[in-house]
């Protein structure tokens, strides 16, 4: 299994003004990977292993090229071909795609050391620090260890539009030392969720639990003020640049509360759950509605989902998606449709008389899809028999913030 840990880094001024050269060097190297790609004989080139032989021909042409790490500058060489194989499949799915072109400063701030030329070291406490061939060593703030059971494989460092530096460790664990997930024949409803992503709540579980939306009303304030202030720097002058990195700075700010969020609930559900069950939601579409386009954006629910599947294998937990349509109108007692408008918050159903929140039916729905998906049929136990249309506990966005998620579900 591959994933990754990513830590904020420290660097001196001199080493920072190294780390922004070698970058550039490599910039230079996937623009002229670029420019072999159109103009040289394909026998030659054609993937990144055919044109990393080219490389020694590259450090005799432009000694520029020896000053960075060699298993760095082929990872460079890798990066053009992925980002052209993404091309491809974006043109196969049926998107109207252009062409690479040539990265500019701007647009090219990361460079990969993979396999070789980096070492980890000084991981006792919260501060660690990480040596780069060719450039030194940097200050790491270690505020959470790599499993003893991880391998790095490669080492990401970026430096951000705010101007901050940070680290990616490439991580691989051998399946064999991930937890073993339970058996599919041993779900049921009690060690078992379906997980309805929701309007008025962040999420809504098939047994009764919510959490609240994260309020991010100031943040988004704040982030108008600071944008009003850029529309009257003049653009390029010191002070415009200054403005654009504050900007940033709360734009980040932003991304990592919601991401932060995220991993709170997520990891709850995958320790607290054997099995968890969620809607496979076509995102990119609900954003191109024109209603509440930025409160779905928020929600980054496909970045949740993705959260969900990759710590389902760290912890040993089944996580499925299921068919999305129909999970509100739906009765999940008898299973008649029932039309709803979006401002209708309780399910009735007219053939069964089942009633419950709109949530809560959906996310039963989802459980059921969910047992469906593994071939178990109908759960044992389900929640319907004693849901209530009352029978719902919230948790608020501050307590998953500022909580021991170990201990939400004991909250709850």
């Amino acid at each position: 299994m591959e994933y990754s840990h990513r830590y904020p880094v420290y660097p001196t001024q001199e080493v920072a003004a190294e780390l922004e050269y070698h970058i550039d060097v490599h910039r230079q190297a996937y623009n002229y990977t670029l420019y072999e790609y159109a103009h040289v004989d394909a026998d030659t080139i054609g993937s990144a292993y055919k044109h990393h032989y080219r490389l020694p021909g590259w450090k005799d042409e432009f000694p520029v090229f020896s000053e960075v790490n060699s298993k760095a500058l082929q990872r460079t060489v890798t990066r053009f071909y992925q980002n052209l194989s993404n091309l491809s499949d974006q043109k196969a799915n049926g998107n109207k795609v252009g062409k690479l072109k040539w990265k500019s400063p701007r647009e090219f701030q990361s460079m990969t050391y993979s396999q070789s030329g980096f070492e980890l070291k000084n991981t006792s406490g919260r501060h660690a620090t990480l040596w780069l061939s060719k450039i030194g060593d940097i200050k790491i703030r270690y505020h959470r260890n790599i499993p003893d059971e991880a391998d790095i494989k490669e080492v990401t460092v970026k430096k951000e539009t705010t101007g901050d530096w940070f680290v990616s460790f490439g991580l691989e664990t051998d399946e064999d030392d991930l937890p073993e997930k339970p058996d599919v024949d041993s779900l049921n409803a009690s060690n078992s969720v379906g997980i309805d992503l929701g309007i008025l709540n962040y999420i809504h579980t098939s047994d009764g639990k919510t959490v609240d939306w994260l309020d991010l009303e100031d943040e988004y304030e704040r982030l108008r003020r600071e944008q009003r202030k850029l529309s009257r720097k003049e653009q390029g002058s010191n002070n415009y640049e200054k403005q654009r990195k504050q900007v940033a700075k709360v734009k980040r700010h932003i991304r990592r509360k919601v991401l932060d969020y995220q991993h709170k609930i997520t990891t709850w559900l995958v320790r607290e759950y054997d099995a968890v069950f969620v809607e496979d939601l076509d995102v990119k579409g609900m954003l191109e509605q024109s209603h509440n386009a930025r409160n779905k954006q928020d929600a980054a629910w496909r970045q949740f989902i993705t959260l969900l599947e990759y710590k389902a294998d760290l912890y040993g937990c089944h996580v499925v998606q299921v068919e999305a349509a129909g999970t509100t109108k739906e009765c999940a007692s008898c299973g008649v449709e029932t039309a709803k408008p979006i401002w209708v918050r309780e399910h009735s159903c007219p053939s069964c008389g089942f009633e419950c929140d709109r949530d809560a039916n959906a996310a039963m729905n989802v459980l059921q899809r969910g047992f469906s998906e593994l071939g178990l049929g109908w759960p044992e136990d389900t929640p319907v028999e004693t849901a209530l249309p009352t029978d719902t506990t919230s948790v608020s966005a501050k307590r998953v913030c500022r909580g021991n998620l170990d201990r939400l579900s004991d909250r709850v």
